[in-house]
């Protein structure tokens, strides 16, 4: 059912979807999901900040040279969140990781101390504008995307308080 909410949310932005999640991209536009919660985070969340849910999606423009090779490209990253506290999410970052270990920083929303983003009621929605990715991480979260995972951090969970592994939904 959440992963249902994911594929709304993201066709509600205006991203294409189409029915087989697992065929290549065609159009240099790839798209992921990621079920956010705070059982997933590594050690799981066990203070205030263990109530909510949320989602991720992820939109790469892939580029590619002549002989198809991906050279790059972009992300655009869009995380909801509810039932939460109110907080200041103080980070959302794409991170290479399996699930249940904890990995690198590797994709930057930009989100920080210094430039937060306030979820005032515990419900929220923040789109982050496109970020450069080079090519060996865009290879390698198409190839591999169970191997990548998205997290929101707050001053009370520095080092994150929702979390989920991406899944290819285009």
């Amino acid at each position: 059912m959440r992963l249902r909410f994911a594929i709304l949310c993201v066709c509600a932005l205006g991203v294409a979807c189409e029915d087989n999640p697992t065929a290549p991209s065609t159009g240099g536009q790839s798209v992921f999901v990621a079920q956010l919660n705070p059982a997933s985070e590594n050690p799981p969340i066990a203070n205030a900040e263990n109530v909510g849910t949320g989602a991720a999606q992820i939109s790469f423009t892939v580029t590619r040279d002549s002989s198809n090779n991906v050279t790059g490209g972009s992300a655009v990253m869009t995380f909801q969140l509810g039932g939460f506290p109110a907080t200041t999410i103080t980070g959302a970052h794409i991170h290479r990781g399996a699930a249940g270990v904890n990995g690198p920083v590797i994709v930057n929303t930009g989100l920080s101390g210094v430039n937060p983003f306030s979820l005032t009621t515990g419900t929220g929605q923040y789109t982050a504008p496109p970020v450069a990715v080079d090519a060996a991480t865009m290879q390698d979260i198409l190839q591999n995307p169970a191997g990548w995972y998205f997290n929101v951090h707050s001053p009370l969970n520095p080092g994150g308080f929702a979390r989920g592994q991406l899944t290819r939904i285009q």
